[in-house]
C-alpha cells in the first residue's frame, strides 16, 4: 500500500476505506448479521456531516482494526501516519484478557485526560454504538441486552460515565453538538439519570 506522503486529505480517506474493508472481512456486528464495516462508516460519517477533518475520518473509519483484527499500530502509522496511529491507539482496548469492568475503567480514565480531537473520535464511536442499542431494542426488546458481555445495569454505568465526561469536556463545537446527541440518546435507551 502507498506512503502516508502519497495518500492525503479524501485520498486518504477512501484508502483507508478500502483498508478498512480488508481487515474487517468477514466480520459482523455482535449478535448480527450487519457488516462490522458499517460501523466505522458510522462513525466516519458523524464526524465528517459535523465538520471534523478528514484526517479524523481516517482514524475513525481504522478506529477498530488494531482492536478487532491482526493489524498492528504500526501498519496504520506507515501507511497513514502519526496523528491516525496515536488517534487509533487512544479508541484501541487494551488486552482482551482484561475484564470488561477493567477495560471500561481504563477507557473512562482516558477519556478523563485525553485530546479533543480523540474525544470527538471517541464520542462518534460510542454515539453509533448507543443508537445501534436503541435500534436493538426497539426492534428486539430488553433480549437485545443478550448480546452483551454485561447486562442493562452495568452498560447504563459505563454510558452514564462516558456522558458525564463528554459533557464535560467538550465544551467547544462540534463536541457540545456531538455531546448533545449522545445525552439524548443515553436518555432514550436508559431513561433520565
Amino acid at each position: 500500500m502507498a506512503s502516508r506522503n502519497e495518500i492525503e486529505g479524501e485520498a486518504a480517506i477512501f484508502a483507508a476505506l478500502r483498508f478498512a474493508d480488508d481487515a474487517h472481512s468477514g466480520q459482523f456486528r455482535k449478535g448480527s448479521r450487519i457488516p462490522y464495516l458499517i460501523h466505522p462508516l458510522n462513525v466516519a460519517r458523524i464526524l465528517l456531516d459535523h465538520g471534523c477533518s478528514d484526517e479524523l475520518a481516517v482514524a475513525a473509519l481504522l478506529h477498530d482494526t488494531v482492536e478487532d483484527t491482526p493489524v498492528t499500530i504500526e501498519e496504520i502509522r506507515t501507511v497513514f501516519g502519526d496523528t491516525v496511529a496515536r488517534l487509533v491507539e487512544f479508541a484501541t482496548e487494551p488486552d482482551g484478557l482484561w475484564t470488561w469492568e477493567r477495560r471500561k475503567q481504563h477507557t473512562l480514565d482516558l477519556l478523563g485526560s485525553g485530546e479533543t480531537t480523540a474525544l470527538l473520535l471517541s464520542i462518534a464511536d460510542k454515539l453509533d454504538n448507543i443508537r445501534s442499542i436503541r435500534h436493538d431494542l426497539e426492534r428486539c426488546g430488553e433480549r437485545a441486552w443478550e448480546r452483551f458481555k454485561r447486562p442493562r445495569t452495568q452498560q447504563r454505568w459505563y454510558y452514564e460515565s462516558l456522558r458525564l465526561i463528554f459533557d464535560a469536556r467538550l465544551v467547544e463545537s462540534p463536541g457540545t453538538q456531538l455531546a448533545a446527541l449522545f445525552r439524548g440518546e443515553v436518555e432514550a435507551v436508559f431513561g433520565p439519570a
